[in-house]
């Protein structure tokens, strides 16, 4: 069986980068664009620093700001219908996940309108047509949905998130500027970079996992590692390394899929509306000691990359337990809660169990599970 890897077109990084767009742009003959932005990044000015760029260039635009945290069928369903109004003919998403799931889900649409229910797109949908061009600009380091194939949306009547994987959503262009992740206050940029590090273990540990996506994961939980703590002080060097370190992640967990982590975490987003970092964040080290019989000597290197010394010299007990604990206290230090019981009500359990062990990330856990066994995580972390 081949192995499949999907990327960008084209991506820029580092300072200064969004000064790119116009030219991409011009060259691929775009006429207007519809900017997917949330309200709090269009009232904190951030998402004025790329209509700057093309207002400069005296490139058309509008803009849509109908987008939740957590962006739900309605979100996606109004987005259609303003495109339609608009006349543009390419998107530009500014923001972290949710702006970029809502263009992916809202380019996918216009292009294969049979999909119009939202629902439909679940899972591997069989879509005919690429979507929407679409340039995206990551305000947050986390996401990586600048480069996956991969966009979340809320099913508030059945209170559900579902996954849809689809190669024709990926971004044309990925631009990472840290200068536009510069406004992030310390607990976004906590929450969402423990979200990348959950990539990147996750991703290193999936079934799906081979030599090339390892290369990739076990650099990216190196670069996060080493520059989570310095993004929440807002250092430059810190948010150039999680500029950087979210997006190689998402170069390999997109093409292998998550786990259980991420299912998890659907759930307490979608009855909650938990943010998402912050659930995988929580969930992370509870999973990684569940999982761990399934893993070989994986650990030692997700423990090496993370800056454990000794690894070589200890037993497999001993590197596992030095890889979950390294994770631990990367979250402690940047201020995560470490257990669910402000989260999770008791009575929700058996829903929220189902739920996960139904979602798109389950399969691709390293070790089989039940939403029984799923349930008695949740509980070990009440």
């Amino acid at each position: 069986m081949a192995n499949r890897i999907v990327l960008n077109e084209t991506s820029y990084h580092g300072a200064g980068a969004i000064k790119e767009i116009a030219n991409e742009v011009k060259v691929r003959g775009f006429a207007k664009a519809f900017v997917c932005s949330d309200p709090d990044l269009i009232k904190f000015g951030v998402t004025k620093k790329v209509t700057d760029v093309l207002d400069e260039a005296g490139l058309a635009y509008e803009i849509y700001s109908n987008i939740k945290p957590n962006p739900t069928i309605e979100n996606v369903q109004t987005g259609v219908a303003a495109f339609k109004a608009s006349g543009a003919d390419y998107l530009i998403a500014i923001g972290g996940g949710s702006s970029m799931d809502t263009a992916k889900a809202i380019g996918i649409i216009i292009n294969n309108p049979e999909f119009e229910d939202v629902r439909s797109l679940e899972g591997v949908a069989p879509t005919k047509k690429p979507c929407v061009p679409i340039i995206a600009v990551p305000t947050t380091a986390g996401t990586a949905a600048e480069v996956t194939i991969n966009y979340v949306i809320t099913d508030v009547e059945k209170k559900r998130k579902f996954v849809c994987v689809d190669t024709h959503d990926i971004p044309v262009v990925a631009v990472i500027d840290p200068d536009m992740m510069s406004s992030m206050p310390k607990g976004l940029t906590a929450s969402t970079g423990m979200d990348a590090l959950t990539h990147a273990i996750e991703g290193y540990i999936t079934k799906g996992a081979w030599e090339m996506t390892d290369m990739f994961h076990l650099k990216a939980i190196e670069i996060i590692s080493n520059s989570l703590r310095g993004a929440v002080e807002n250092t430059p060097e810190g948010r150039e390394g999680m500029a950087l370190g979210q997006y190689v992640a998402g170069m390999g967990f997109s093409n292998v899929g998550l786990g259980i982590v991420h299912s998890m975490a659907h759930s307490l987003g979608a009855v909650y509306d938990t943010p998402h970092g912050v659930a995988n964040a929580i969930l992370l080290p509870t999973v990684m000691e569940y999982n761990a019989p399934c893993t070989g000597d994986k650990y030692k290197y997700i423990a090496k990359a993370m800056g454990v010394e000794g690894v070589e010299n200890m037993s497999q007990e001993e590197y596992r337990k030095a890889a979950v604990d390294a994770v631990k206290k990367l979250s402690a230090d940047v201020g995560i809660p470490a257990d669910l019981k402000a989260i999770v009500k008791e009575e929700d359990l058996d829903f929220l169990s189902e739920s996960a062990y139904a979602d798109a990330c389950r399969p691709g856990n390293p070790r089989d599970t039940s939403v029984e066994e799923i349930k008695e995580l949740y509980k070990s972390l009440m």
